[in-house]
């Protein structure tokens, strides 16, 4: 007797020469595992061959970072204070008054600003806290987080002494005061000691992250940023200070803006050239074309500003468009690139033919298992 109830239920196990058979079969394809005959396959196998936009099953293969352009801003404002934390630290050395008191205050003012930026993507300011409970060294998230907090007490402090100066001294410190006094010097080292590794570590985060663009630039983004930073720094600092003290800043913007543009030609070509598309393309494309403008019409100001305020301002201005532009352009392109599957699937496939082609056919990266 039959029902129409039948038609649901599942297939009859087959018999134990057909189950032979099958796995048999499996093997022969490469699939192998247990067996799995008495199962229905409820959706289709995946394809990526065509790469139309889709993923697995219509998602994508990695899931983009949940940052905004707060993100973006605190790579652009950390790329400034990192900077001027150095070059406040080359004017202590040398003796430049007004250079030294602007970049501390302008290192801090950027610092300050990044935190809050920072805290306004995390959602609240005891998640920035918690980070530092623990000291990971493997993890450039727990890394980057006592970076900020050493750089900024340093900075903090330095930029104090200048306040308390440019105040005549009325700050209400009493016997503080000495104890600033005798701070100041070592903290403007320290600023400027941890200044390149604020800059820097950034850089680290994003390329250790599995987002396409971002990981196929790990080997070089840190030289981008770090010379992007000093373009920033150096920009802030001719705008603010009189063109007689600025001449360390004007030196190192035009060697920024030459490692900046050498740094990032450099990275693109080491890059997988699919990986390397959104920087090209859309938005960041477009941001990473004018980066390099305004870098190099940057550069050619400064050289040509040591007689006039109003160009080493706008010189100054267009390095910090330039800087802002690189470090929001690597941000979006990260973004766009985890948005579509070719990014991951098609670099994959080129590294593991690569490996294959090597000779290496043994590991699990080549065989799957």
């Amino acid at each position: 007797m039959t029902s129409e109830y039948d038609a649901l239920r599942p297939p009859e196990p087959p018999r134990r020469r057909d189950r032979i058979r099958n796995r048999v079969a499996r093997r022969r394809r490469g699939t192998g595992g247990t067996d799995g005959s008495r199962e229905m396959s409820m959706v289709p196998d995946a394809e990526f061959e065509k790469l139309t936009g889709e993923g697995y099953y219509g998602h994508p293969v990695v899931k983009p970072p949940p940052w905004g352009d707060e993100i973006a801003l605190y790579l652009f404002l950390g790329g400034i204070g990192g900077g001027s934390g150095v070059l406040a630290a080359g004017a202590q050395l040398n003796g430049r008054d007004a250079l030294r008191r602007n970049a501390r205050l302008g290192g801090l003012a950027a610092v300050g600003l990044g935190a809050v930026a920072l805290v306004a993507d995390l959602g609240r300011p005891d998640r920035f806290y918690n980070m530092l409970r623990t000291f990971k060294v493997t993890s450039p998230m727990s890394v980057g987080s006592w970076i900020l907090t050493a750089f900024s007490g340093g900075i903090g402090v330095a930029a104090a002494a200048e306040v308390d100066r440019m105040t005549g001294e009325r700050l209400p410190l009493g016997p503080l005061r000495t104890v600033l006094r005798l701070g100041e010097a070592p903290a403007g080292l320290v600023g400027g000691a941890f200044g390149p590794l604020l800059a820097v570590y950034t850089a680290v985060l994003l390329g250790d992250t599995a987002t396409p663009t971002w990981n196929a630039m790990h080997r070089d983004l840190p030289f981008v940023f770090v010379s992007s930073a000093s373009l920033a720094a150096s920009g802030l600092a001719m705008v603010t200070t009189p063109v007689t003290e600025a001449r360390p800043a004007r030196s190192l913007a035009v060697v920024g803006v030459v490692a900046d543009v050498a740094a990032t030609r450099l990275m693109e070509h080491r890059m997988d050239s699919v990986a390397a598309e959104p920087l090209h393309h859309g938005r960041p494309g477009t941001l990473m074309r004018w980066a390099e403008r305004l870098a190099v019409v940057g550069g050619i100001g400064a050289l040509f500003s040591g007689r006039s305020r109003t160009v080493s301002a706008v010189s100054g201005v267009t390095l910090l468009a330039a800087s802002a532009c690189t470090r929001f352009g690597v941000f979006h392109a990260g973004i766009e690139s985890a948005k579509d599957p070719r990014y991951t699937i098609i670099p994959q496939k080129r590294r593991l033919a690569a490996r294959r082609a090597a000779g290496i056919t043994d590991d699990s990266i080549t065989t799957g298992y």
